[in-house]
């Protein structure tokens, strides 16, 4: 996108055509004007259109040009926060609401990519959190522990069972979560837009939304959204910007702490490889700080992954460090040629939780997702269609309103992790053991 291969990658090369959609021009009057072509977004616009609510979306670049259309793939269960930790900081009435509604949230995708025939990849064999030494084996059977006494298809494997799942030695254990899968996420997103236009709904895409007011009176009037070519006047304000937010909304990106996250993709390997590597299709992360994952595309294609921007001098140092971490994991693979690369950045919040926001008088949205945004990001866009519509009142939502906050000293904290991740991968998968 914007002739950028670095952007979306393999993702943007495999994807289905994306709909078509035009520059918003002239002024268009709808319910409900959604910001933004992502997960949340096209997600509240389809279930918006199927209720009936005429629903525009407006995006700034293309639908899935923010993490919806480069993140790694994985369709996961809950947070990266431990379940009862998630309680302790929303309280037991939000905190067993959103592990709930999270919890249940991949299932849903599924039945979403199968109710509007959505053609991106889905594997449904579940994901393979792996374990690294005796700190990882540790995190790893708390949260096995914790997640199996809420009833969750989770199971922790032991360093062999491991071994046999993911093709390696190198880890102590794994949790396989049932729960989960794997998409080619830029194609999940071209698919909620199909879908959404067929119900209804209007995209307007290559349209930056720079400014937002009330037309007429505070009572009796409506909010007009403005971009350069036009304006969407409606009842109803969807903030679905996230990680990516700019203009009227930088309050949603100056909460969140950009990381950067890359991918780089093998060409096709060998069907040997391809059943020695993962023979299930799970997709992997490991419990490092500075952590890796990967997974398969399907046309056998290894994604692999981890924390940096590939700009500047961390374009050679990860590159570097992913051949060379490869080559511990998997040293039948021999040499590597990586086919494609990209890189995106995930918004952190201060607690690693999303935020339910209401912005203004019918101005409301979900954002933070913290590196979990496909899962969350669908049926979160589902609970603001339905609360819109109203059968969703404000007391049932899975989060409490709260305000937008500034991280202090955001940019020092993002520069941080740009330069640990390279230094990390500079000295990274060099020692006998180390990957």
């Amino acid at each position: 996108m914007l002739n950028d291969k670095r952007t979306h990658g393999l993702w943007e090369q495999t994807a289905p055509a994306a709909p078509a959609t035009t520059v918003l021009s002239g002024t268009v009057k709808a319910d409900v004007v959604i910001v933004g072509g992502g997960y949340t977004g096209l997600s509240a616009a389809l279930h918006l259109a199927e209720s009936g609510i005429d629903a525009v979306v407006v995006e700034a670049v293309e639908v899935g040009f923010g993490g919806a259309g480069r993140n790694v793939g994985l369709v996961n269960a809950g947070m990266w926060v431990m379940p009862d930790q998630l309680v302790e900081t929303l309280g037991p009435v939000y905190g067993e609401r959103l592990i709930e509604l999270l919890g249940n949230a991949p299932r849903y995708v599924f039945e979403m990519i199968d109710r509007h025939k959505i053609a991106c990849e889905d594997v449904r064999s579940g994901t393979l959190h792996c374990g690294v030494g005796t700190a990882g084996l540790r995190e790893l059977e708390q949260r096995a522990a914790i997640w199996q006494k809420r009833g969750a298809p989770v199971r922790l494997l032991d360093a062999a069972e491991t071994a046999e799942k993911v093709g390696t030695r190198a880890y102590s254990a794994s949790l396989l979560d049932l729960r989960a899968g794997t998409i080619q996420p830029l194609a999940y997103a071209r698919g909620l837009a199909t879908a959404a236009l067929a119900a209804g709904a209007r995209i307007f895409t290559g349209s930056p939304v720079l400014s937002t007011g009330r037309t007429g009176s505070q009572t009796g009037g409506c909010w007009e959204v403005r971009t350069a070519g036009g304006a969407v006047q409606a009842d109803w304000v969807v903030v679905a910007t996230d990680a990516y937010s700019t203009g009227p909304w930088t309050a949603i990106r100056n909460e969140q702490v950009h990381l950067p996250y890359f991918n780089l993709a093998t060409e096709p390997l060998p069907d040997a490889m391809q059943r020695a590597i993962l023979p299930e299709r799970q997709g992997v992360w490991d419990t490092r700080q500075v952590l890796s994952s990967y997974r398969f595309d399907r046309q056998g294609r290894l994604v692999f992954g981890s924390v940096g921007a590939l700009q500047g001098t961390g374009a050679s140092v990860h590159r570097a460090w992913a051949r060379r971490a490869l080559a511990r994991l998997f040293p039948q693979l021999g040499p590597i040629r990586f086919e494609q690369e990209w890189y995106g950045q995930i918004g952190m919040t201060s607690d690693n939780l999303p935020r339910f926001h209401q912005l203004g008088r019918n101005v409301i949205g979900f954002s933070g997702y913290n590196g979990r945004g496909i899962a969350p990001g669908t049926v979160l866009g589902r609970c603001l269609a339905e609360h819109i519509a109203g059968r969703l009142p404000d007391r049932d939502l899975p989060l409490p309103d709260s305000l937008t906050e500034t991280v202090r000293g955001r940019a020092a904290r993002e520069a941080f992790y740009d330069y640990g991740a390279q230094a990390t991968h500079m000295v990274g998968a060099r020692l006998p053991g180390h990957f």
